[in-house]
């Protein structure tokens, strides 16, 4: 099993923690393609859904931020542990309040609370590979991450309510609460993993600073440079289709176009199963043809096609194989991005783990930005005009990266990689 970690690139002595994240993300994010069809189902507009996931996307950003920096002060496993709590606690008072059919602050209080857990879980695991991994392998390791972390959250977690729904005839309330059964059991499989590995502690977590120091290297290094800052913001564009179309594109695929509940769960899982295979394939690609390049044209090109097609192609034909196949390919293009996650340490190679912050707190803030354009934007431009927005912001990103290229000479003094390999 060894040698095959070796050779596809994944860190060996990191394949329990691997297996965790699929798991606990499958938990966490079971209710991602459904959550905001139900709400507009049970009272709440699509406006009130749409800030509820706003609420719930500042909240990922915060343990998003907090997550590197909080590895390297306490280590992973604390950091880790405090993302499961912060689960269970939040699980336990949301599910309730959407039983009782609370009403629509309720939500907007109880559902953010989740928000804090899987940042604070899956990337601190980031911090960790990018300090073991070996450079050259840098950029197939992390597609392993985000091949668990999607695998987990959009596609497991879409088939499980699929088929939680259709063939076990489970409530939206049953199924939520069977979540934090994969949590709990991914993160044992997780810390199984941290006891039994003799990787180097030290490496994993290098700074001896206090959280609250480490906690603003994180916000202050994008400033200090620029190119790290950059990247936080390709980062926040990288997904904002994901979790924008979560807070109205459930409804308006069901409701507008006239796909079942089960149909869109499929069409919402096949773009990620596809996300999942282009992770690995991205990773490759970058270690072999440059990360920049890979991010600006698999990434920036791909997503601004494929989110207007997401769009238009469905709208114009009602077709589901149209449909299943523009998924397809926004799936590929969001995996573009991956090198960002071996491109960003390598920029700030004696601060990785603020460097990986400020990667960490635009994906959280990806969460938050593209939920946030939806609520203050919904009612005045509608559908189409929230996907010309995303498809803007895509084509911005391209903007950004190619702004991002390594210092060649400063590169070449740390590594024998070859400094044109990040172009």
């Amino acid at each position: 099993m060894n040698a095959w970690c070796e050779r596809v690139g994944m860190p060996p002595q990191l394949l329990l923690a691997y297996i965790g994240v699929v798991v606990f993300m499958m938990g966490d994010g079971l209710e991602a393609a459904w959550l905001q069809n139900y709400f507009v189902n049970h009272g709440l507009s699509g406006t009130q859904a749409a800030w509820v996931f706003t609420a719930y996307g500042l909240t990922v950003a915060l343990g998003s931020w907090g997550s590197g920096v909080l590895t390297e002060s306490f280590g992973p496993v604390a950091t880790m542990l405090g993302g499961t709590l912060l689960f269970l606690i939040g699980t336990a008072i949301f599910v309730p309040a959407l039983a009782y059919e609370a009403p629509y602050w309720t939500l907007l209080a109880t559902y953010p609370l989740r928000g804090f857990a899987y940042p604070m879980f899956a990337y601190s695991f980031l911090v960790v590979i990018a300090q073991v991994a070996p450079r050259e392998r840098l950029g197939a390791a992390v597609g392993w991450f985000w091949f668990c972390f999607t695998g987990g959250f959009f596609v497991l977690g879409a088939q499980y309510s699929d088929l939680a729904f259709s063939v076990f005839a489970l409530s939206p309330i049953e199924l939520l609460a069977t979540g934090p059964i994969f949590v709990v059991l991914g993160a044992i499989i997780a810390f199984i993993c941290f006891r039994n590995t003799d990787y180097d502690s030290a490496r994993a977590v290098p700074g001896q600073r206090s959280a609250r120091r480490a906690l603003i290297a994180g916000l202050t290094i994008g400033f200090e440079n620029y190119k790290v800052g950059l990247g936080g913001l390709a980062r926040v564009i990288n997904t904002l289709a994901t979790y924008g179309f979560m807070a109205f594109m459930p409804s308006f695929m069901q409701q507008d176009i006239g796909f079942s509940q089960s149909q869109w769960l499929q069409i919402w899982g096949m773009m990620f199963i596809a996300n999942i295979v282009a992770n690995l394939t991205m990773g490759l690609i970058g270690d072999r043809i440059g990360w920049r390049s890979t991010i600006m044209w698999g990434g920036g090109l791909v997503c601004m096609l494929a989110t207007l097609g997401f769009y238009y192609l469905p709208l114009w034909t009602q077709d589901y194989d149209m449909a299943v196949a523009m998924a397809i390919l926004l799936g590929v293009g969001l995996a573009g991005f991956v090198p960002l996650s071996a491109l960003m340490p390598t920029l700030a190679p004696e601060q990785k783990g603020a460097a990986l912050s400020v990667l960490n707190l635009g994906a959280g803030l990806s969460t938050f930005v593209g939920t946030a354009i939806v609520s203050l934007c919904f009612e005045r431009v509608g559908v189409a005009g929230i996907v010309w927005i995303f498809a803007a912001l895509y084509a911005v990103s391209i903007v950004l990266v190619h702004a991002m290229k390594l210092d060649e000479p400063a590169d070449a003094a740390r590594s024998a990689q070859p400094a044109d390999a990040a172009s």
